[in-house]
């Protein structure tokens, strides 16, 4: 026995009765959609094979490539104008005279603490800035040697094996020469030669 539809409900909403049997006129007319989704899922995936190599080659070669070559040409333009500044400071240290300088040539003297079974031998220069260094090293030539062997000769061999014992040793000589000079003539020592036997 069949449902009465209620006259408040519109007909529209009302289910359709299909008899067993009969065929379904607009079922006929269209094509199953299980059918159509395949076809159009075949052109999409052919079109993208086709279509993606395509875009991907227009993108790089009108985009991307022109786009990085613009970025490696800017460095090397960079890089080749601070190369003239170095090139004229690099002729400029050339043309610029060195620092006053005095040397002292093979220093011996024995190691504190061995019984003067070990040495040290050692030559070095001493710059600053005084243009007249070299003269006045040269004039206190005697006071200068005694102020270098007293300060080298109170070194031990533990003090020389310590790290950064040249450098500790470097500011001794520079602040010894300053004191007996009674001012700052000496800047900096440089080793030459430094042997410890």
């Amino acid at each position: 026995m069949a449902a009465k539809p209620d006259p408040k409900e519109p007909a529209s909403t009302a289910p359709a009765v299909v008899e067993k049997g009969a065929p379904d006129k607009e079922a006929a007319a269209a094509p199953s959609p299980a059918t159509g989704s395949k076809w159009l899922a075949w052109a999409v995936a052919a079109a993208a094979v086709v279509l993606a190599p395509a875009l991907s080659w227009v993108v790089a070669d009108y985009v991307l490539l022109p786009h990085l070559a613009k970025r490696l040409e800017a460095p090397v333009a960079a890089d080749a104008a601070p190369a003239q500044p170095a090139e004229a400071a690099a002729s400029d240290a050339k043309a610029r005279p060195p620092p006053p300088s005095y040397q002292f040539n093979n220093v011996v003297v024995n190691l504190a603490g061995t019984m003067g079974t070990r040495y040290l031998k050692t030559s070095f220069i001493v710059t600053g800035s005084d243009a007249a260094l070299a003269n006045i090293f040269e004039g206190d030539k005697a006071r200068l040697t005694d102020v270098t062997l007293n300060v080298l000769s109170s070194l031990t061999l533990a003090d020389l094996e310590e790290p950064g014992s040249k450098n500790v040793l470097r500011e001794k000589l520079v602040a010894a020469y300053n004191q007996t000079l009674g001012r700052k003539v000496a800047d900096q020592v440089y080793f030459s030669d430094f042997v410890v036997q």
